[in-house]
């Protein structure tokens, strides 16, 4: 079985990657023209390059393909209008779909996001049959998310044979490009001081997800949707977790919503004018605020979608961390 992941060296796209060699599967993997290629080094994969936004890279790279991972897409938490965003997650999905139906692969397995739903009041649970946030979306890559989902279910009404994977908060090892979230689980572990703010949110190890994009691709029934999260958490709590796996102990100052409002207002503007890759801004604190209270009932009731501890992803990330060589 030959598989094509988008996305490839991203945190998701290389853990799937490791997890398919491991079971003797081949892979090909689509990488951009001066893509870094560490998070792939030592594994037995084919690379190529290529770009979702160049329908003809698409149509090479897709020869003799069984199954399409689509991985590729680009998050952003800053606000506004992103026109690279939304050339990616939606036209970029468009291209993938389009060339996966010509090439006839067996198999599609989309990476959208639990974003792509609609935003439910706090009390209530997130599952499939929400809305997608096509409407109304809290900001512009909810809305990207949504759209891409819907071309992908177009697709599947053209004969496609897709299935669509919605992960929530992804950390875990292996995260080669330092993701936000990586990079906050990190830093909470350090002996200092910590600001943080009264929110929560659903996280799931890495591991997990990419599991459950194979159980996707071999037992999801097409043209469904499945929610991949793990375990909810206040950041206190998740603070509190990741020193008690680094075995440190430290205080912190929990802000008031005002508070912190006012300081993400003012962040994402010096984000901007430094060109620094943003952690604070208002659509973070929103998301955070708001209910991110996600069912996987149905992945873990048709996939067979398992997730572990909370605990076991904190020690695993700082181990994985402590591990690379210094730069």
């Amino acid at each position: 079985m030959m598989n094509l992941i988008t996305g490839a060296t991203g945190h998701l796209g290389n853990v799937l990657t490791r997890e398919l060699v491991s079971r003797g599967e081949r892979v090909r993997a689509l990488l951009l023209p001066n893509d870094i290629h560490c998070p792939l080094e030592g594994l037995d994969v084919e690379c190529v390059e290529g770009d979702v936004l160049d329908p003809e890279s698409l149509e090479s790279a897709m020869e003799k393909i069984d199954t399409v991972y689509h991985l590729a897409g680009i998050i952003s938490i800053l606000p506004g209008a992103n026109t690279l965003m939304q050339r990616v997650n939606v036209e970029g999905v468009r291209n993938v779909v389009t060339a996966a139906l010509r090439a006839g692969v067996q198999r599609f397995v989309h990476v959208s996001s639990v974003h792509a739903f609609q935003r439910l009041p706090e009390g209530t649970i997130v599952d499939e049959t929400v809305p997608l946030a096509v409407e109304n979306a809290a900001g512009t890559y909810d809305m990207t998310k949504a759209q891409g989902t819907l071309a992908v279910l177009a697709s599947f009404r053209q004969g496609l044979n897709a299935v669509i994977a919605c992960p929530s908060a992804i950390i875990g090892p292996y995260d080669f490009r330092g993701s936000l979230l990586g990079s906050t689980l990190y830093r909470f572990a350090k002996q200092r001081f910590h600001f943080l703010v009264p929110g929560a949110y659903d996280f799931v190890d890495v591991r997990d997800v990419a599991h459950g994009l194979i159980l996707a691709r071999d037992k999801g029934h097409a043209g469904e949707i499945y929610i991949l999260s793990g375990t909810y958490a206040t950041l206190q709590e998740a603070k509190a977790v990741v020193q008690r796996a680094a075995n440190t102990c430290s205080g912190h100052l929990v802000l008031p919503w005002r508070i912190a409002t006012a300081c993400a207002g003012a962040a994402q503007h010096i984000y901007r004018l430094a060109h620094i890759k943003p952690q604070f801004t208002p659509y973070a604190l929103r998301t955070l605020r708001e209910n991110a209270r996600f069912s996987s009932e149905k992945a873990r009731r048709e996939l067979g979608f398992q997730t572990r501890p909370l605990l076991e992803t904190a020690r695993d990330l700082l181990t994985w961390r402590q591990s690379l060589s210094p730069v």
